[in-house]
């Protein structure tokens, strides 16, 4: 009797502290669950794995409680917990993250980069700490078939396939978004030198022609994305960096991540004397988003920045001044103490909907607003722009012909409000250098609308072969309303351009397990700015042609050694068609001119090898280069025929290798760029230098404690003080016989440091 009453105890205690034990194992990056992960009971060498949800379960376990995860490709994890946990999450750590896998967010129809018959280019968030965090763009200029022209932390131009060069001072033909949200002003232009790099979570670029995807970019398409936070999360990063020329940057960061709500806020301001005369620089910059996950499992999206900017402008320097006093800014520009500032907003919300496992919508809606003023020595230009929008798109999995598919379709439309005016400058009659705002000389209004209807569809032919095919409509029109002029220079009149339809098609064929070959055809336009649409007199050129082009490519990509190498290879050819340049015709006036056909061939080869030497070492090595052959078709300009000469602004070739290596806590990049020289005008009458930059920077983590984390920074730019070009005014003419001013100066060696407070409370 004593026996039984004995065990009858042993049982009810065994009940009473043995109890089931569940999680779900998740990658650490992505969010996505990880099948198949052995999870071992230390205690009792119990095993189990996972299934296709990442969900284990143990049915009886005593506490404290110890489990083991592993998997290949994965860093193994050891937990302890001394209590039962509600709804617990794994996050397991790539031992290798995976180039190839990566999941392209911002296409239609999400897919591995390595299954995508395009060339897309991926920035990652540890890609964006290679270099110092004072300007994000720079970055730019380690992506195949990509040039970033820096005149200074304000004035960047970017060209994607060598579209976009011929621009004056900004950056145009490229649609980029950061969440979804449309970034390019409904006339095409982009700035993107207000987004701090460190609040990025990555960036995606597609190269050419793909307005079958995003509408009215012939270049292509640059999309950023915030992180995406999954673990819940309280902390505080505190960060200070200062570099050469009295460079500065401060950042503020809160994080607060709670169950299904994420909370990020951003604060950071930069500030410089600049390496040239006139070159100050201030901006403040606020960024916040949020998610919430709701019981539905559907998500809403908030996005905010607010940008607050003032920036002088040294201006380009003939040859003489860029080779013998490279410091020195433009004498006009100096004397009116020239600059550009701007206060700009965007918001943005979002809200994904799942109707089934298979049918999806993600709508969104945005502001977007831009207040401008500009003096410069000619006159001082007053803008304000504003624009709201929507997008909408649907997902639906489906099967055609007994073959897997998905379908994509949807439509985007803005509204842009846009005034302008320019005043006198009367700097010159006052001794001390500054700008004095005098008379009216211009005012006009804008209001601009375009819409976008697109569908994508991707099905599997076989389980090799992948079929691609998108269809973009577009119709752009604008009215405008001149309110200075009367009579016979008024301009003021409702216009729009042709109807455009882009299609795509592409195919991708895995001939060998992970290594695939490709082959694209798509469509791309640009319409011409209003500015582009003046002629010399002020009226508008009813006859200018939207800009189109035809992107035909083949590539490979693959992996090799166990998936620690990865490469890339394209061969492409971009046929322009009805070639929009911009013809100066006084200081401040260039008018637009469809001069012929243009061809953008060219070879990219990308690289990216990782490895884990040992438990505390890890190297990573990468090789990006490009090889371009842009020319002119057929291009008659006032007489003169260019047909044949090389496209002006782009450089010949880059070549760019680089290594990091990981020890412990300390991590060392050494990046290198060698660049091409870079024609001059339409003639080929100049050239610039090619030129090589060798950087360097070096990163120590100090966890101090489980809560406190401290960083340190330092690194040097342009360690072979280099004298290049970084940015060019293509085309550049003379007035008053002084020599035309083609070159904005690089900077000479610099260098800079950093220290960063990361506090989890």
């Amino acid at each position: 009797m004593k026996k039984l009453i004995l065990l009858f105890l042993i049982l009810t205690c065994n009940k009473l502290f043995a109890q089931k034990f569940t999680g779900t194992v998740l990658n650490n990056k992505t969010g996505v669950a990880i099948e198949k992960v052995t999870v071992k009971n230390l205690l009792t060498g119990e095993i189990e794995y996972t299934n296709e949800n990442g969900e284990f379960g143990f049915d009886s376990v005593q506490f404290p409680l110890e489990l083991e995860f592993r998997l290949s490709g994965y860093l193994q994890a050891s937990l302890k917990f001394e209590e039962d946990q509600k709804e617990l999450k794994i996050y397991l750590q790539q031992e290798i993250d995976q180039l190839s896998e990566v999941l392209i967010r911002s296409s239609n129809i999400p897919q591995e980069i390595r299954k995508i018959p395009a060339s897309v280019s991926l920035i990652s968030e540890n890609d964006l700490k290679r270099n110092d965090n004072f300007n994000l763009v720079q970055n730019f200029n380690y992506v195949p078939g990509v040039f970033v022209s820096q005149g200074a932390l304000n004035t960047n131009k970017i060209n994607i396939r060598g579209i976009g060069a011929r621009s004056q001072y900004s950056t145009n033909r490229i649609k980029a978004y950061i969440n979804g949200i449309p970034l390019t002003t409904a006339e095409g232009e982009l700035t993107l030198d207000d987004f701090d790099p460190e609040y990025l979570d990555r960036i995606e670029i597609f190269k050419g022609p793909v307005s079958s995807v995003f509408g009215a970019g012939l270049g292509g398409s640059i999309n950023l994305f915030t992180e995406r936070n999954l673990r819940d999360q309280r902390s505080v990063i505190a960060e200070f960096n200062y570099g050469s020329f009295n460079t500065r940057k401060t950042r503020a960061n809160l994080k607060y991540v709670k169950d299904s709500l994420d909370i990020s806020i951003n604060y950071n301001q930069v500030q410089s004397d600049g390496y040239r005369q006139n070159g100050e620089y201030d901006r403040v910059s606020v960024l916040g988003s949020a998610g919430l996950l709701n019981k539905s499992g559907n998500y809403w999206s908030f996005f905010f920045s607010y940008t607050n900017l003032k920036a002088y402008i040294p201006s380009s320097l003939s040859e003489e001044d860029f080779r013998n006093d490279p410091e020195k800014a433009a004498f006009t520009w100096n004397q009116a103490a020239g600059y550009e500032s701007y206060d700009k907003n965007i918001f943005g919300i979002s809200y994904e909907h799942n109707f089934s496992s298979d049918l999806k919508n993600q709508t969104s809606v945005f502001y977007n607003a831009r207040d401008g003023y500009e003096p410069r020595p000619f006159d001082i230009l007053d803008e304000n722009r504003s624009s709201v929008g929507t997008r909408t798109k649907f997902n639906y999995k489906t099967s055609i012909f007994e073959k897997s598919s998905e379908l994509s379709f949807g439509a985007e439309t803005m509204f842009e409000f846009y005034e302008t005016g320019t005043f006198e400058n009367l700097y010159e009659k006052v001794e001390e250098r500054k700008s004095i705002q005098g008379d009216r000389l211009s005012l006009n209004e804008q209001n601009r609308n375009y819409i976008n209807v697109f569908a994508q569809m991707n099905m599997e032919l076989t389980s090799r072969l992948l079929l691609e095919a998108g269809l973009n409509f577009n119709s752009t029109a604008y009215d405008l309303e001149d309110r200075f002029n009367s009579g016979t220079n008024d301009q003021s009149g409702d216009y729009s351009f042709d109807p455009v339809l882009s299609p795509r098609l592409g195919l991708s064929y895995e001939a060998f397990q992970g290594k695939n070959f490709y082959a694209s055809a798509s469509h791309g336009f640009s319409t011409p700015t209003v500015a582009e649409t003046l002629t010399p007199e002020g009226l508008i050129n009813t006859d200018l042609k939207t800009e189109t082009g035809w992107n035909y490519e083949i590539g490979f990509k693959g992996n090799w050694l166990n998936n620690k190498l990865y490469t890339e290879l394209n061969l492409y050819s971009i046929q322009i068609r009805n070639l929009l340049v911009a013809r100066r015709v006084g200081q401040d006036q260039y008018v637009g001119v469809n001069a012929g056909k243009a061809d953008h061939n060219g070879i990219e080869f990308t690289s990216a090898y990782q490895t884990r030497v040992s438990e505390s070492l890890q190297l990573k090595l990468f090789l990006n280069s490009n090889f371009n052959f842009f020319e002119f078709d057929k291009f008659v300009d006032q007489g003169e025929n260019y047909s044949g000469n090389t496209i002006p602004g782009v450089p010949e070739h880059m070549v760019s290798p680089g290594v990091e290596i990981g020890l412990k806590e300390f991590t060392a990049n050494v990046n290198f760029q060698a660049f091409g020289k870079m024609a001059l005008n339409d003639d080929n009458s100049g050239y610039t230098d090619p030129y090589e930059l060798l950087n360097l920077k070096l990163n120590y983590n100090w966890d101090i404690s489980q809560s406190l984390d401290l960083e340190f920074n330092f690194g040097i730019n342009n360690i072979l003080n280099e004298q290049y070009a970084a940015s060019i005014v293509t085309n550049a003419v003379g007035f008053g016989g002084s020599a035309p001013r083609y070159y904005y100066p690089g900077n000479p060696r610099n260098y800079f440091g950093g220290l960063s407070f990361d506090f989890d409370f």
